[in-house]
């Protein structure tokens, strides 16, 4: 098997328009998020802040795309050496970043919902310590990402090499996807979830039923993405390692299936802004606020405007305020 065909069972895509596809929508809706969070969202809070860093790290990981694209069409790297390491750190730190800020804004609501009168982490959250924490998830996906950065190199002046033949890196870097990018991420979820829908179903509030069936979505949508693309990991780790179907046709048949695992877990990177996002009113009014700035001529119509969201703003916390103090004098 050759360096390309090495290389291409971990970064392989399946079709060029594919590609494209998940490229240009994964872009438009993460920086769309970056822009409604930038232009409006003038306190900063844990959710907003792991919903800002969660965009970046996906468009980290789609910026990084046409080149593995470009390669796997032509099976030649032409973008040189520097270009080797730029585009496996973009490739690597918006992996790991996504599953990782998915985990801290899972642990984030399970304090907040579960042990809201419990954690000094849901009472005291400064802003500091926000910021301290999402530095602290960019530097795991670092160091997650450096033995990939550092190992890979272009080789022959045309084909890609992830890691030397011959040592135990390979596997490594296969153990590394499934424990830190989906068996760690997926039982934090469950595991957060489990606890939270019960307290929610609880409330008699269509707001909070409606928050259980977007965390249903949530667990629901990144299993049924990534858990595929998981499996043929594992399987090429065990191909590897214990040299379990290690024939001709196996090899094709991974190759193949590594194609199509990884568009659709791709097509996740598309689909967390509008989980995580636009799903939500108060959201949608401000991505339409944004485009209505933007395309008056498109979106002129829309009724929706700064000034009527302002005010309905100012009238939701205003009777926010007064509902709080009425409880407080009742408890009293």
């Amino acid at each position: 098997m050759s360096n390309a065909e090495n290389f291409s069972d971990y970064y392989d895509l399946s079709t060029d328009n594919g590609t494209s596809i998940v490229f240009i929508v994964g872009f438009i809706g993460n920086g769309l998020v970056l822009c409604v969070l930038i232009k409006y969202h003038k306190t900063s809070n844990m959710p907003d802040l792991c919903l800002f860093n969660l965009a970046l790290s996906d468009i980290l990981f789609l910026i990084s795309l046409p080149f593995w694209a470009h390669y796997a069409a032509i099976t030649e790297w032409i973008f040189g050496s520097f270009m080797c390491h730029a585009v496996t750190a973009l490739y690597m730190l918006g992996f790991y970043g996504s599953m990782f800020f998915m985990v801290l804004m899972t642990i984030d609501r399970y304090t907040v919902i579960v042990h809201t009168y419990t954690s000094l982490l849901s009472k005291h959250r400064s802003v500091r310590a926000q910021i301290a924490l999402a530095l602290l998830m960019w530097a795991l996906s670092l160091g997650a990402s450096l033995p990939t950065i550092i190992f890979s190199q272009v080789k022959n002046e045309s084909d890609f090499v992830q890691y030397p033949q011959g040592t135990v890196w390979t596997l490594f870097s296969y153990i590394e996807l499934n424990i830190l990018g989906f068996i760690i991420p997926l039982s934090v979820m469950v595991f957060c979830y489990s606890r939270i829908i019960p307290i929610l179903t609880t409330m008699k509030s269509r707001k909070k039923h409606n928050a259980v069936r977007l965390l249903l979505v949530l667990v629901t949508v990144f299993f049924l993405f990534w858990t595929p693309y998981n499996i043929v990991i594992f399987l090429k780790f065990l191909q590897l390692q214990l040299g379990y179907m290690n024939t001709c046709q196996w090899n094709q048949d991974l190759h193949m299936a590594m194609q199509w695992v990884e568009t659709i877990a791709f097509i996740h990177c598309c689909l967390n802004p509008i989980i995580y996002a636009f799903v939500g009113q108060k959201f949608r009014k401000l991505f339409l606020m944004i485009l209505k700035e933007w395309f008056p001529v498109c979106f002129g119509h829309c009724t929706t405007n700064e000034s009527e969201f302002s005010e309905r703003m100012t009238t939701m916390h205003t009777r926010s305020s007064v509902i709080s103090s009425t409880k407080t004098k009742s408890k009293e």
